[in-house]
């Protein structure tokens, strides 16, 4: 089959006609095995020509002759041509966005009804409510209805946008060739006219000059609607004289106040009881109370109350932070222009903001952001991370004359040692490294993060946190002594043990901690061919040093799925490296390794990469353990009602894991120690379904700026103050209340609203819900 082919469709089958939902499936499969030139012989179905999908990046003829039904082209998309061999029914081109319709003969009734692009090309007349409710979005060509003849009534009624050319041909509608009330509520387009065009409505329309550049593009395009409806001999005729053609345009807004529409009272007087009063079309007839009737209630007898729910859900990107940063916050604050304050924000919650936000953090803030569930962009958390750099630390609370004892200077540790002094006690961190940051320092490869910024976001805890280095491994009376010196005891002494497995010759392998390691000092050396057991981020990074060492061949093997992904898997790819899996290995040898399943691997350097372990060794018996880590509650208590533990000592996670817990320990310690309750933020996440991202341009790929980055944030839950739910309530029953300094609220006029939800269904946010009223139970 050649793609060019024409294949032929018919809508009757053994003499009975085809429904149209089965003759448009035939279309559709034709479309996916390739067919670009297709002829349908309609029998009366709807439908043909829409939503051709399946060929979004290929052009598609249809050529339909015989009975045309109902929706022709309706939704059709932009590879699509339609040619109808005579006339076609109700509504052509129904929201169409983008296909290409030609009648040679009459359409009847909703030509373009609601259409966005496209065109439709008619050689005779139409029927009513023609290029009505158009749009026009303006990084496409304006939506175009050609029409060799006339018009029906209700032309162009709320039209939007776009363009129609009515040329008056032959048209059975001679007299007025725009119908009956053309234009009524129209808002945007313009209509091209040749011939008597009387009655359009003049609260919403005007006569326009025809320009230079106007009637170039309609002698340009002339021709061809004239070729594709067979006609060309007409174009001199139709072009001959600018004086023959008139244009219509809508009238601008600030226009349109010269035509004041009537109000309810005046409409009741002039309209209403005119015709229904005495003397009207039902007054002689009875004396029942012809009044209004108040169908929809206010106040307590509304049926939905609304409420504006400002703040009172967490964002899904707060959410998806372990260390519960308050992401959409921070982008509210550049919004307003206030960077400094947006930097500052994040060592509230976070010691290494620019570190861990800007470069090592995987940003599961991002994989929850809104934007991306529609298809859109996510903001980018690295810029506002890496900006963080210069953040001002927080001043502290007074001092409180307590003492906590934090045992490990990894990410845990500084992170709740951070919180209590930003609490105002006096934390004491002790560790065995000489350097402060646990395996950031030692273990993650320069390539990650820059080794400047670690330094300055370090010495930033430095200057504010007491750091002592303990002179020999922590022994169990060591640790009891701590547990008197001090009022509390944190223990976050990470994961320094490697997991080794119990395979033959594992003494040739080397841990991916201890190669990691010595990548950091310079004395790392690497083979040929590079084998790594454990195919996750840490195994990722081993990948990426070894290419870095000069390594030809890279290979990580895993029991399961590799666990890898974000940045470090894309560098070990970006290395060479590649994933075999699901393999386990039997033996290590001087050759490489040998699989289970008999197959070996060359290697000069293996590298085990299944994780680590802490080193309890120093705990007593009364603190509890499982499977090798601290229990621990959901505040990082132990059994030992003054120690608590947090970080890899009790699971192994990500950094910001790591520094969530230290916060949340770290909180529950400072109410302890000044006697009072925990007060904890248990606020819900909201339903992303209520957020409104069609006020967002899916064209905007690439966010390169913080600005851009927080004008794109959709502020899940979170009010932009932009004043759409006033303009959107039918009975102005919504006004915005100024607060104290910057601070406002929108509040409800109960008297005035009738809980229709038009708050809640506009609101780019999500910030109103509509709620049953409880009154009324």
């Amino acid at each position: 089959m050649q793609a060019y082919e024409r294949i032929v469709i018919a809508g009757q089958e053994d003499g009975q006609r085809l429904d149209s939902r089965v003759l448009e499936e035939r279309v559709q499969q034709a479309v996916a095995h390739g067919y670009l030139d297709i002829e349908v012989q309609a029998h009366g179905q709807h439908g043909i020509g829409g939503r051709l999908w399946p060929a979004a990046d290929r052009q598609v003829r249809l050529y339909v002759t015989g009975a045309v039904g109902q929706r022709l082209g309706a939704m059709g998309f932009a590879n699509t041509t339609i040619e109808v061999e005579g006339s076609a029914s109700d509504d052509v081109g129904w929201l169409n966005a983008g296909a290409h319709i030609v009648i040679r003969g009459d359409a009847t009734n909703g030509v373009g009804n609601a259409m966005a692009q496209g065109r439709i090309l008619v050689r005779g007349d139409i029927g009513a409510r023609g290029m009505t409710m158009t749009k026009h979005n303006p990084k496409y060509d304006p939506p175009e209805l050609w029409v060799l003849g006339g018009v029906g009534d209700y032309f162009a009624e709320f039209m939007g946008g776009g363009v129609a050319v009515i040329c008056g041909l032959g048209s059975r509608y001679r007299e007025n060739i725009l119908g009956q009330r053309p234009c009524v509520g129209m808002v945007g387009g313009r209509i091209f006219l040749r011939g008597q065009a009387r009655g359009f409505s003049q609260a919403d329309a005007r006569l326009a000059v025809i320009t230079d550049s106007d009637w170039d593009w309609l002698c340009s395009h002339m021709d061809d609607f004239l070729k594709a409806i067979g006609r060309e001999d007409l174009s001199a005729i139709l072009t001959a004289d600018r004086d023959q053609w008139q244009l219509l345009t809508a009238l601008e807004p600030h226009a349109k106040q010269e035509y004041p529409r009537r109000s309810m009272a005046q409409f009741r007087e002039e309209v209403w009881d005119r015709e229904l009063g005495d003397g009207g079309l039902l007054g002689d007839l009875t004396r029942i109370d012809r009044g209004p009737i108040e169908i929809v209630a206010t106040g307590d007898l509304r049926r939905y109350v609304p409420r504006w729910n400002n703040g009172y859900y967490l964002p899904p990107c707060q959410a998806g932070c372990p260390a519960g940063i308050p992401v959409q916050r921070r982008w509210e604050l550049i919004r307003d222009g206030r960077l400094e304050e947006a930097c500052d924000l994040a060592l509230a919650y976070n010691p290494l903001p620019a570190t861990v936000c800007g470069y090592l953090c995987p940003q599961p803030c991002m994989q929850h952001c809104t934007r991306e569930d529609g298809g859109l962009t996510p903001v980018d958390v690295g810029l506002l991370g890496r900006a963080s750099l210069a953040a001002r630390a927080p001043a502290p609370q007074a001092v409180s004359g307590s003492r906590i004892a934090v045992i490990g200077a990894g990410p845990a540790g500084l992170s709740v040692a951070w919180q209590l002094w930003l609490a105002g006690h006096t934390p004491v961190v002790y560790d065995r490294a000489h350097r402060l940051g646990g395996k950031i320092a030692s273990a993650i490869p320069d390539s990650r993060i820059p080794p400047e910024i670690l330094k300055a976001e370090l010495d930033r805890i430095a200057g504010r946190v007491d750091i002592r280095e303990l002179e020999h491994d922590l022994t169990e009376k060591d640790f009891s002594r701590l547990v008197e010196e001090h009022d509390m005891v944190v223990i976050a002494v990470g994961a320094q043990t490697p997991r080794m497995p119990p395979i033959e010759g594992i003494e040739r392998a080397t841990s991916a901690l201890e190669f990691l390691k010595a990548t950091k000092e310079g004395s790392a050396t690497v083979g040929e061919h590079v084998v790594i057991i454990g195919a996750g981020n840490v195994g990722c990074d081993v990948a990426s040093e070894a290419a870095r060492l000069g390594a030809s061949e890279i290979t990580l093997i895993d029991i399961q799925a590799p666990a890898a992904f974000g940045r470090e898997r894309e560098e070990a790819l970006r290395g060479g490296a590649t994933f075999l899996w699901p393999v386990s290995a039997r033996a290590l040898t001087e050759a490489g390794v040998e699989l289970a399943d008999g197959r070996s691997l060359a290697a000069e350097t293996v590298v085990i990469a299944i994780g680590d372990q802490p080193d309890l060794s120093f705990l007593p018996e009364g603190i509890a353990t499982a499977r090798g880590y601290i229990r621990v509650d959901e505040n990082g208590r132990t059994t030992w009602p003054e120690v608590y533990a947090i970080g890899d000592s009790v699971r192994p996670g990500l950094l910001t894991d790591a520094i969530g817990a230290g916060r949340r320990a770290a909180r529950d310690i400072d109410a302890r120690l000044l006697g009072r309750d925990q007060t904890c933020e248990l606020r819900p996440m909201i339903d992303k379904s209520r957020v409104k991202l069609e006020y967002y341009d899916p064209g905007i790929r690439e966010l390169a700026t913080l600005a851009e980055c927080g004008g794109q944030c959709v502020s899940c839950g979170g009010c932009r103050d932009c004043g759409l739910c006033e303009v959107l309530c039918p009975q102005q029953a919504i006004r915005r209340q100024a607060l104290e300094g910057e601070d406002y609220a929108y509040v409800v006029d109960e008297g005035r609203c009738i809980g229709c939800g038009f708050c809640a269904g506009g609101c780019p946010c999500g910030i109103w819900e509509l709620l049953e009223n409880e009154a009324l139970e």
